[in-house]
């Protein structure tokens, strides 16, 4: 299973528009059909200037993510782009599960 992480840093003058916006965009890149789910976390740190978020996406498989990046995540990232501008920072990572673990009730 492959996870791409996006990490965002956004300005503190622009987080309250940003954050209803992020959540009608993950649902625009979860319809591209290419992720399974999304979770949308705060990183837990202080800084007076930005907050920090993740948004961690469970692709369906490494074919689905290329396919999203060959056919869908320029158009997506433009919008954002456009909107905020260097009032947003991000970058992307892709991570594989290894194993998961759960706890037995």
């Amino acid at each position: 299973m492959i996870i791409y992480n996006v990490t965002l840093n956004i300005d503190k003058s622009i987080h309250d528009e940003w954050l209803i916006w992020i959540k009608d965009h993950i649902a625009e890149v979860l319809a591209t059909g290419k992720f399974k789910e999304a979770k949308l976390t705060k990183v837990l740190v202080e800084d007076e200037e930005t907050d920090t978020y993740s948004v961690q996406y469970r692709a369906h498989s490494r074919e689905a993510l290329e396919a999203y990046y060959d056919n869908d995540a320029d158009s997506l990232r433009q919008v954002g782009l456009k909107r905020f501008g260097e009032k947003v920072l991000s970058f992307r990572t892709e991570l594989e599960v290894i194993d998961e673990y759960f706890v037995k009730a």
